[in-house]
């Protein structure tokens, strides 16, 4: 499947929803994440795609029609964001060379460590499975 299609996207919300580890790990947390990716081929709307990650605690859900404020929100254009989903570049560093922008409270990168890393982890599966062209 490629990157950021419904297909896509809908696997990495099953997987997300349906992580044991994950699940574990947001039990007593809230909080709301967003992606935003530029430039994606394909994408009508200049190629823009944006999702969410929420959790409520333990429960983590995709939603690919954002509707709220994200607590952080993570944006990069669709070759640097693909290479960070392909596991190919390491979020900090292309967050160092400019190439990936974060906003809103940067102390919950720090605070939950944890759950970013069991995210990375959870979606490493869908991974597997998916086509960055």
């Amino acid at each position: 499947m490629r990157y950021l299609s419904p297909e896509w996207m809908a696997a990495a919300g099953r997987a997300l929803a349906n992580d044991g580890d994950l699940r574990a790990a947001t039990s007593e947390l809230t909080l709301t994440i967003e992606q935003v990716v530029t430039g994606a081929p394909g994408v009508p709307d200049g190629g823009t795609v944006r999702w969410q990650v929420t959790i409520d605690h333990g429960r983590v859900a995709l939603v690919d029609r954002p509707a709220g404020a994200a607590d952080l929100r993570f944006s990069a254009d669709h070759p640097t964001a693909a290479q960070i989903a392909s596991g190919e570049l390491a979020a900090q560093r292309a967050f160092v060379e400019g190439r990936l922008r974060v906003g809103g409270d940067l102390s919950l990168l720090t605070r939950h460590q944890r759950v970013f890393a069991t995210i990375d982890d959870t979606l490493a599966k869908v991974r597997t499975e998916t086509t960055f062209d």
